[in-house]
């Protein structure tokens, strides 16, 4: 079974995120970029897969700039085989990140996707559910553990109550939760390696597909900073406080 594997570039998770001057967007310039946390999570359960003997193949792609190839070759050091670039410098939204993974699974075939449920930049939880529709395919989302048995997937994922687990045919699409794994530590000698992997870079364009953004981004702030607290004395000063200077009661 051929597994898919989509994964993004984003800024660092232990990076102070920093607005520009003109409120335009989160600025980039000289900012650590690596690879989102949760499609780290969805390399290594494909990996996992492979060493099971039920995954064959691992395709690791990403779309965007040139630089997302340091990410493709993160995917590799951890397992995947091969990668594809679906190069472009157009601002992508998950309509059109969904449309170019569509025309990818259509070249590959895979027998199963697999994305983070969500990026870290833009928090939208999209672009697997889209891609799910565009290719006519089963989906899960939020998986926290699964398992592939004759063809067929039992994915269990989270939900209010607890917890739900469900049966897809094969090829299907999936989105992983936190809970799915802790993704291995990436060793020199794995990223010696993932230099060699092939890489194929195929430009937007190449495949039909209209990224024309459908959502304009007005403004970008940061949140406004928060006051210390203070200790009051008692219970009567916090109630007094409440209601007269914080005005919530």
């Amino acid at each position: 079974m051929k597994v898919l594997v989509a994964v993004k570039r984003v800024v660092d998770y232990n990076v102070k995120v920093r607005v520009k001057s003109d409120n335009t967007a989160v600025d980039i310039a000289n900012v650590k970029m690596s690879m989102n946390p949760f499609d780290e999570i969805a390399i290594e359960e494909a990996v996992r897969l492979k060493e099971k003997g039920i995954a064959t193949e691992i395709i690791a792609v990403s779309c965007g700039v040139t630089q997302c190839q340091e990410t493709l070759r993160t995917a590799m050091a951890i397992g995947a085989d091969r990668a594809i670039l679906v190069e472009t410098t157009v601002e992508l939204q998950p309509l059109a990140v969904a449309k170019l993974l569509k025309a990818v699974m259509d070249k590959e075939q895979p027998g199963l996707v697999i994305l983070g449920k969500q990026a870290i930049d833009d928090d939208c939880n999209q672009t697997g559910q889209m891609l799910a529709a565009l290719a006519d395919l089963p989906q899960v989302t939020c998986a926290s553990k699964i398992e592939v048995v004759d063809g067929k997937g039992n994915i269990t994922r989270e939900i209010d109550g607890g917890s739900e687990t469900l049966n897809v045919t094969l090829p299907a699409v999936m989105t992983a939760d936190l809970r799915l794994n802790e993704p291995r530590y990436v060793t020199l000698p794995n990223i010696m390696k993932a230099k060699k992997k092939p890489m194929e870079v195929i430009k937007a364009e190449d495949l039909g597909v209209d990224l024309t953004p459908r959502i304009k981004t007005l403004k970008v702030s940061e949140p406004p900073k928060r006051s210390a607290g203070i200790k009051v004395p008692d219970v009567a000063t916090l109630v007094d406080k409440l209601k007269n200077e914080a005005k919530v009661i």
